[in-house]
């Protein structure tokens, strides 16, 4: 299958996943069920934004167009969301729009010694 690259070719569910961390700017997001490798914000789920006031912070520039080209941390985290299948992400630390550490909860007899989820 090949790699999703673009934006407008992601699930309506992954591109509300890339809209929110572009909006979160600088953050976390948590507890976000993964069903079928796609992100579903639920009740319990949260946003955490760290404001800097030190400094005037400006919105994410791609929150303005329709389409654009995924940076390869977002491929990555939606690779981990495809190998991940169904669980929760329990923590997405979000810098600069991008997504930067990601932190997973699955069923441990899901969980597979020979994956690749430490490369």
């Amino acid at each position: 299958m090949p790699q999703v690259r673009r934006f407008s070719q992601l699930t309506l569910a992954r591109q509300e996943l890339v809209r929110m961390m572009q909006a979160v700017n600088f953050g976390e997001l948590q507890c976000i069920l993964v069903k079928d490798g796609d992100p579903i914000f639920a009740d319990g789920s949260a946003v955490i934004v760290d404001v800097k006031l030190d400094k005037e912070e400006s919105s994410r520039p791609q929150l303005a167009l329709e389409d654009f080209e995924l940076t390869i941390e977002i491929v990555r985290l939606l690779s981990r969301l495809d190998d991940l299948t169904n669980g929760t992400i329990k923590s997405l630390e979000v810098r600069a729009g991008i997504p930067r550490r990601l932190l997973l909860e699955m069923r441990m007899q899901h969980f597979r010694i020979d994956s690749s989820w430490r490369t």
